[in-house]
């Protein structure tokens, strides 16, 4: 099989090493299907991936509580919401783990050649953003371990910045050193990484797991009122409220789920990403949430404070316990937590923005230098101002999930109902109106951008209403369902649409009596490989790249 995906990139390469792909508008090294030495990822790394990156939602807890719930009912959403989450990444995982392209192309199979530009846009400018508001979180580790080092000496330098600035002179130092860290990863690829992700997964459980016995010891855990709302609500709000909760359970991994092909498709075996990601991120999520509500409740409840973030109570526990065992202890879960945020900083962000920018920008632009050019964006987004002042901005933010919902979709409606998973790789770089799977209307499937629009129309309104605009209570209701409304509706949109208005991509697999992924069959790789074509639907290779190198 490895001699077999090797000839189908040389199908779509062709010869073009020798005319100088990254000159391509439609095609760079990073855009092609991962070679086989580079699908390094088994079962295992994959288990490892998921649980580091999910094993960090100590803050999830007190939001769940925040809007009105109790403990139980607390740690019941966010199982349900994260169990919805991992079926919904397992689903979108699939095509990458079977054809080995990333999210820019599987986004081009469904939207569009043109159309796809502004989904991988729209998730790239977000990938920044938050890409910048997650280093803020390092930084904020970072300081906790210069303090436990330095003391007094760090926390007495002057501040040479303003009020309004939003961040001081000292804590400027410490998103400096974390955007420092961050650095060097952004020359490897994700296949490059395993090693980096079992090292986050070893370092993060004890540290989690100490600052719990710590509270837990100190206090003697007494939990008392901390984890009960303390509002009495009746039980239709309360349903609302739990409606709302699992709503914002599911943005907290929206992201995870819009990128998985960018990490399906490093996988040795398809179903190396499916079954590990459902069992890790349920119960990751639920039992690092779990100690964050019984560890934050406990504290808040002997010191008569309001903390919820791990930075906060780690400099609770240096302003209460000055001595060099704990500053040590704290200065190691600090490291600790700042390699949890690195990483998922890797993961979700940095690598989306390399595999987008990659599309974006072919002739110019590669996964790595992608992930240069968002190092260097963090500074441009300032997120300490955004933190600081912008609370619409940040609610603006949490609804992401809203938006890349409908996306997701699609992308899996059209898979595995309409496409029955035929992928037919070579059109994926294809930009002439020769391409008869993904040309579409002037390079645009109209029909997925019609099921986008109806998926995102009915929650948008209360979206609104959260952002201040003045709207029903009914608005309100249907955005408190999010992105479970969206996902369905623009599901069930684009099945019926394309039911009555077949895309032409559609018709040929109707056509030509394809069963379910065929086209990822042996049989049909080497008949590409042999000519780079799929049954005459994309132009000879080398009229091709004569005409779209620039």
């Amino acid at each position: 099989m490895a001699s077999l995906v090797r000839r189908a990139r040389a199908a779509v390469k062709l010869d073009i090493d020798e005319v100088d792909a990254e000159r391509s508008r439609w095609i760079n090294e990073d855009l092609l299907p991962t070679p086989p030495e580079q699908q390094t990822w088994r079962w295992w790394n994959y288990l490892t991936f998921y649980w580091s990156i999910s094993f960090t939602n100590w803050t999830l807890g007190s939001t769940m509580i925040g809007v009105g719930l109790n403990w139980w009912q607390a740690i019941i959403v966010i199982f349900v919401s994260q169990l919805i989450s991992s079926i919904a990444m397992a689903f979108n995982s699939r095509c990458a783990s079977v054809y080995h392209i990333g999210f820019p192309c599987v986004g081009r199979s469904v939207f569009g050649m043109w159309g796809s530009y502004y989904f991988v846009g729209a998730r790239a400018i977000l990938a920044i953003i938050w890409y910048a508001v997650q280093m803020y979180s390092a930084a904020n580790y970072m300081y906790n371990m210069l303090r436990a080092i330095f003391g007094h000496n760090f926390t007495d330098i002057p501040n040479h910045l303003p009020e309004s600035a939003g961040i001081t002179t000292a804590l400027m130092m410490c998103f400096l050193l974390a955007w420092l860290i961050h650095l060097p990863f952004c020359y490897f690829r994700p296949y490059q990484l395993r090693k980096f992700f079992w090292f986050k997964t070893i370092v993060s459980v004890p540290a989690i797991f100490g600052l719990f016995i710590w509270a837990m010891a100190n206090t003697r855990g007494r939990l008392g009122g901390g984890l009960y709302s303390s509002s009495s609500s009746s039980s239709s709000a309360v349903a609302w409220m739990i409606l709302s909760a699992i709503n914002s359970g599911m943005g907290n991994t929206a992201t995870l789920i819009t990128n998985q092909p960018d990490y399906a498709r490093w996988a040795r075996s398809r179903g190396a990403p499916l079954w590990t990601q459902l069992f890790s991120n349920p119960f990751s999520v639920t039992l690092s949430a779990s100690l964050g509500i019984l560890s934050t409740a406990a504290v808040n409840l002997k010191f008569g404070t309001d903390v919820w973030n791990q930075w906060d109570m780690m400099n609770l526990i240096m302003d209460h316990y000055w001595t060099s065992a704990a500053r040590f202890a704290v200065f190691l879960c600090a490291f600790a937590w700042m390699v949890q945020i690195v990483g998922v900083n890797i993961a979700a962000n940095m690598i989306a923005f390399g595999a987008d920018s990659s599309m974006l920008f072919p002739s110019y632009v590669n996964m790595r230098r992608g992930q240069f050019l968002i190092e260097i964006l963090a500074w441009v987004v300032c997120p300490w101002e955004i933190l600081a002042s912008a609370t619409k901005f940040t609610t603006f933010l949490s609804g992401y999930g809203l938006f890349m919902a409908s996306v997701v979709a699609i992308m899996v409606c059209d898979y595995f109902l309409l496409s029955k998973g035929n992928v037919f790789i070579p059109s994926l770089y294809n930009g002439t109106s020769a391409n008869k799977n993904y040309y579409y209307t002037k390079g645009v499937n109209l029909q997925a951008v019609l099921a986008y629009i109806i998926g995102i129309a009915l929650p948008f309104p209360g979206f609104c209403g959260e952002l201040g605009a003045s709207v029903s209570t009914a608005a309100i209701h249907l955005v408190d369902l999010g992105w479970i409304l969206s996902f369905a509706t623009s599901f069930v949109s684009y099945y019926v649409i394309c039911s009555i208005w077949p895309t032409d991509n559609i018709k040929y697999v109707r056509e030509q009596g394809y069963k379910f992924e065929q086209m990822a069959s042996e049989a049909q790789v080497i008949e590409s490989a042999d000519y780079g074509m799929y049954n005459d639907n994309v132009v000879r290779d080398d009229v091709y790249i004569e005409k779209n190198l620039s």
